[in-house]
């Protein structure tokens, strides 16, 4: 049976931040920190949130596309597409992930939820 592990990292790196997936990562507090330099969110986004739930195979590689899990986004469908497409880009512009080997024996088919966040207006 899988495991499920969370990663509660909410906030927001600026814009110009290069991606830290090239560091080889060691724990998953390392992981949540390379995605979220990743993270930027559209413009004009508001007072938004959405948890993307996804798995990573042992060479860093996603399992398959990131899903949304919730969402608050301010807005509307559009906005709401527009601020969850990000996020999800933010996840598979970052990956692969480089891990460190015993980060990669137990990372593998692990389901991780991972919260993105619009600045505060």
């Amino acid at each position: 049976m899988k495991r499920a592990a969370k990663l509660a990292i909410a906030g927001v790196m600026s814009a110009g931040v290069v991606c830290a997936s090239a560091a080889t990562l060691n724990t998953m507090d390392d992981v949540g920190t390379a995605i979220q330099s990743c993270w930027t969110p559209p413009a004009g986004a508001g007072d938004s949130t959405v948890t993307l739930s996804f798995s990573f195979k042992r060479d860093g590689t996603l399992i398959g596309p990131p899903r949304p899990t919730a969402a608050k986004v301010a807005g509307d469908d559009k906005a709401r597409k527009a601020f969850i497409d990000a996020a999800i880009a933010a996840v598979k512009n970052c990956t692969p992930l480089s891990l460190s080997p015993a980060l990669s024996q137990g990372i593998a088919g692990n389901v991780f939820t991972q919260q993105f966040v619009s600045p505060k207006q």
